[in-house]
């Protein structure tokens, strides 16, 4: 996959502010013995502190969150949380490294999820086994391939679900990989159902974030969608990409929200972060455009 078209970081943004949609649309039975009503924890740094020295490959978007089972179970367990966006033959046995240190951390049930976002049909790592002198091994995780949902893509468009539109993008991102005007008809095309859903502002944010992530268009073609983008935020009354598109030229920023975070980082972190966060914005998109760390916008702000 080309530098250009990788695009699984913003899929945490996402997942944090979405976790039960994440769930319901893509492990639709587990999703239904969790009690959401009793509401749910994400445990990320301490995921980070247990699995850094358990790199087995390219890392993408993860998460650990706690939840409640429900059906008169009320018992707390972990949900382990992978995006894959390639080929690691190494993939199952890091599940299974992860589960098992989890577990041993919190010593309480671990349950693993893969969502698998690479291009290879016959790549479906759902289990990992061991086995010598007659000790076994075993993890089974449920898994998601995202090109599975190829031939539901168009009734996906009307699906309330943000991560239907998250999968629909993927699927459009790889159909127009060498066509950028059929590219640029399909983002124009998502952008508007991004806004026709009526949903919160940080929402949108996050789901903008992931389908530009994804659908790099030309110079050309993206000042075209730029223009088509504020003839929707005026139809729907809700100028909420343009304002960040605004405070990021302000700040030298335009490239930096197109192309990644580090077109920002000479301009100053911190600097950036004061102007995001006057502006009203969520921390995690503070995040995003400033390149600083949740942690460290907190720790700014502290002061």
């Amino acid at each position: 996959m080309a530098q250009n078209d990788a695009y699984d970081s913003p899929w945490k943004d996402v997942l944090e502010h979405a976790c039960r949609e994440f769930m319901a649309f893509y492990f639709p039975e587990a999703n239904a013995q969790i009690d959401w009503a009793q509401g749910h924890e994400f445990k990320n740094t301490e995921l980070r502190q247990v699995v850094r020295d358990a790199e087995l490959g390219k890392r993408f978007a993860d998460a650990l969150v706690r939840v409640t089972l429900g059906s008169g179970e009320q018992r707390l367990i972990y949900i382990h949380i992978e995006v894959q966006g390639q080929r690691d033959d190494d993939f199952a046995q890091r599940m299974f490294t992860y589960n098992y240190r989890l577990f041993d951390r919190y010593a309480s049930p671990i349950a693993s999820f893969a969502v698998l976002a690479d291009e290879n049909d016959r790549w479906r790592p759902d289990h990992y086994r061991s086995e010598v002198l007659g000790c076994r091994h075993t993890l089974e995780f449920p898994i998601a391939k995202l090109m599975d949902y190829a031939d539901r893509a168009e009734s996906l468009e009307a699906s309330a679900n943000p991560f239907a539109l998250v999968t629909v993008a993927h699927l459009r991102t790889r159909q127009t990989k060498n066509d950028p005007p059929a590219r640029y008809r399909a983002k124009r095309n998502l952008v508007g159902l991004l806004y026709r859903q009526g949903w919160e502002r940080q929402r949108v944010l996050d789901l903008f974030a992931v389908l530009d992530w994804m659908m790099r268009l030309p110079e050309e073609l993206e000042q075209q969608l730029w223009q088509d983008i504020e003839t929707i935020e005026g139809e729907t009354q809700m100028p909420y990409v343009t304002s960040v598109e605004r405070l990021a030229t302000q700040k030298g920023l335009q490239k930096g929200l197109q192309q990644g975070r580090q077109e920002g980082i000479q301009l100053g972190k911190k600097e950036v972060a004061r102007a995001a966060m006057d502006e009203g914005m969520d921390i995690g998109m503070v995040s995003k455009i400033s390149g600083l760390s949740e942690e460290e916008i907190r720790r700014l702000f502290a002061h």
